[in-house]
């Protein structure tokens, strides 16, 4: 019987595994740390800005972890591609994700942003538009 892994996919080390998921949760956590209060952005459109167009359970991963993390990540402001909140189980209380997004004045119902895409921050046009403000004071 042969296998389908790769000799190199089977000698990875355990360690540069982690090393590397924990650099990809980290640079999720990089960019939520970015959107604006009362915006909310996708786990997918996450995934596509760091380059990883496929990863947007793995944002969601990042996203659960990131309540037991020392810095403070807006983790409520990241929903699906639909605006639903998905994520809303892992935080504590009742309906705490919803709470806090209509403090930040993001209407929620069923479960939904209501407006999503008024409210929709996506990284690929708000972090690219920033670098090219922040570059164009510099001609």
């Amino acid at each position: 019987m042969t296998s389908v892994f790769s000799e190199s996919v089977l000698n990875i080390d355990p360690e540069t595994l982690n090393s590397k998921k924990d650099s990809f949760f980290q640079d999720v956590w990089n960019v939520v740390k970015l959107i604006p209060e009362g915006r909310v952005t996708s786990y997918g459109a996450i995934a596509k800005y760091l380059g990883s167009p496929g990863a947007a359970r793995m944002v969601g991963w990042a996203m659960n972890a990131s309540h037991s993390s020392a810095e403070h990540i807006p983790a409520h402001r990241v929903v699906n591609r639909i605006g639903m909140l998905s994520g809303k189980a892992h935080f504590n209380g009742l309906n705490l994700m919803q709470q806090l997004l209509e403090n930040e004045g993001v209407k929620v119902e069923n479960n939904q942003v209501v407006n999503f895409e008024t409210h929709f921050w996506d990284p690929m046009v708000e972090l690219d538009l920033d670098v090219k403000l922040a570059t164009s004071g510099n001609e």
